[in-house]
């Protein structure tokens, strides 16, 4: 990988690229085996692969959003990863093609003669069914594309163009796109997620989901940039300062997450209706109990005692095998909420499972190396660029 410090462009994606996505189709290609011989785990699998990457490519989105709203400084330098890993989301629309066609081993609700006897079922049925399941999927792609796809354009139109008025557009749009953000995660969260236990339901579970989609989407961020650094990429540019922000903000939804999960458990608990106990009943039996174990405990207990120690946001070491950790709970978190209704009597992780999460990942990852490489891997117009190499933490 060739990095030119005079018009912060790489030439190519070095191996990686190629790595990637020869991992990715071996992935694959292991998935179709996996589909031929056991249909309802490679859905399952699939369905965990679809989520985990759809929400970090959001994340990716809605750091960008967020970084135009609050008009930041600190990480226009960085801004670039996440626009990139929002431009996941209109492949990853392909990705949801073999949800639709497993919806029947997915979706109990999706059987019409689950409606027969079923007087919970039938009051959710002009919500729940495939038609309008399918047509509310593409208008959630549909809207999270056009504005990953503006928020980028405009910002390679400033790099050529250096129109601070782009600003001033850039906000606007991620104004309206905040709030379309807000409804359709949340939306989509009950749909892909929630509705695999059509009698349970909670309030709270889009800001779970999102909660778990962000620190997830901030760990991959940290993870790239540091390998982009080891690779001799914005080693300058981004710097210790940068770092030490994304390891607050990792900090920061490492309690957010564990606080509003807590706050649906407590609920629940203190409730006791049977229509929402169980989905917690279901995950406190053999395996699955030390899963939800390694979720308190691996997702947030431990990351949360390391992350007090203000060294460890400023050291790149430490960083990358917090990131890296993150990532592996945040997967852990998705399967967590999808499994349980295949496989009730414990939790069990196996080659399809893994082909499935780094078919698909490997897949997104050439992407963003091809999207990353195409243009400057830095927004140098931004009005705001030279504060943000100079950024300082106080």
């Amino acid at each position: 990988m060739q990095y030119d410090r005079q018009t912060y462009r790489i030439a190519g994606s070095g191996r990686f690229g190629a790595y990637a996505l020869a991992v990715g189709l071996i992935g694959l290609a292991l998935c179709a085996y996996g589909w031929i011989s056991d249909a309802p785990r490679f859905y399952h699998a699939w369905l965990t692969s679809f989520v985990y990457w759809v929400s970090l490519a959001l994340a990716g989105l809605f750091f960008t959003m967020l970084h135009h709203l609050a008009n930041a400084r600190w990480s226009v330098v960085i801004r670039r990863v996440p626009e990139n890993l929002a431009m996941f989301l209109p492949w990853l629309f392909i990705a949801f093609v073999p949800v639709h066609l497993g919806i029947h081993d997915l979706y109990h609700w999706s059987h019409e003669e689950a409606l027969l006897h079923d007087a919970i079922l039938q009051k959710k049925a002009a919500f729940l069914n495939v038609e309008f399941f399918t047509v509310r999927a593409m208008f959630y792609f549909a809207v999270w594309t056009i504005f990953a796809l503006r928020l980028r354009r405009l910002s390679l139109r400033q790099d050529e163009t250096g129109d601070p008025a782009l600003t001033q557009r850039l906000r606007n749009t991620s104004t309206g796109g905040m709030l379309l953000f807000a409804l359709t995660v949340t939306f989509a969260a009950f749909d892909w997620l929630m509705s695999l236990e059509p009698h349970w339901y909670s309030t709270i579970f889009g800001v779970y989901f999102f909660g778990g989609c962000f620190l997830g989407g901030l760990a991959l961020i940290t993870a790239i940039l540091l390998a982009l650094r080891w690779g001799g990429v914005l080693r300058e540019e981004v710097t210790v300062e940068h770092y030490h922000d994304l390891g607050k903000l990792l900090f920061g939804f490492t309690i957010f997450w564990a606080y509003i999960g807590f706050a649906q458990y407590f609920l629940i608990w203190y409730g006791n209706i049977p229509e929402e106990t169980h989905w917690f009943q279901m995950r406190w039996v053999e395996s699955w109990k030390a899963i939800g174990y390694l979720l308190v405990f691996g997702h947030f207990a431990l990351p949360f005692v390391v992350m007090l120690f203000r060294w460890v946001k400023r050291s790149t070491t430490a960083l990358a095998v917090v990131s890296v950790w993150f990532l592996v709970m945040h997967w852990f978190d998705i399967y967590y909420l999808v499994y349980p209704t295949l496989l009730e009597q414990g939790a069990r992780i196996g080659w399809l499972e893994i082909a499935a999460t780094v078919g698909l990942g490997g897949v997104m990852l050439w992407l963003f190396g091809r999207y990353f490489g195409a243009h400057r891997v830095m927004p140098t117009g931004d009005p705001f660029v030279e504060a943000s190499l100079k950024h300082v933490n106080f």
